[in-house]
């Protein structure tokens, strides 16, 4: 299949496909003639692209996790699932924040323990665990 072919059947721009080849995160065959030929395993491979992506990791990532043996890959996945994990606990706190406000009676929401605990959290701490493609390209 040719790269026009693949990127609408992906939903990417021909751009987009010919980058992650670069990078060597989905490296199609050639034809003779040069051009890009890729097959449904390519497509495949896209696909899981396109799932890690959705799930915040850099093309850095996906091509060492795509690969069962390289080494990092563990460290890579464990560090992107606390990361979910810490976006999940910090959704579950705003979700009860917010069903906390809907009903607060005070007149303003800094005259309020709770709301106040709440605003009073170190999100700094939550952004830099969500940062894993960093750290993984610092020790690089």
């Amino acid at each position: 299949m040719k790269i026009g072919e693949v990127a609408k059947r992906v939903g990417v721009d021909v751009h987009v496909l010919r980058h992650w080849h670069d990078m060597g995160v989905v490296v199609p065959d050639r034809a003779e003639s040069g051009h890009r030929i890729y097959t449904e395993e390519h497509i495949r491979r896209l696909r899981i692209v396109q799932s890690c992506q959705s799930v915040g990791m850099s093309l850095a990532e996906i091509r060492l996790v795509l690969h069962r043996d390289e080494e990092g890959r563990a460290e890579i996945i464990d560090l992107r699932l606390r990361w979910i994990r810490l976006q999940r606990a910090q959704l579950e706190d705003a979700e009860k924040f917010l069903e906390h406000v809907i009903g607060c009676t005070h007149d303003f929401l800094t005259r309020c323990s709770d709301c106040t605990k709440y605003a009073s959290k170190d999100w700094s701490a939550n952004h830099q665990a969500g940062r894993a493609d960093s750290l993984m390209t610092n020790n690089s």
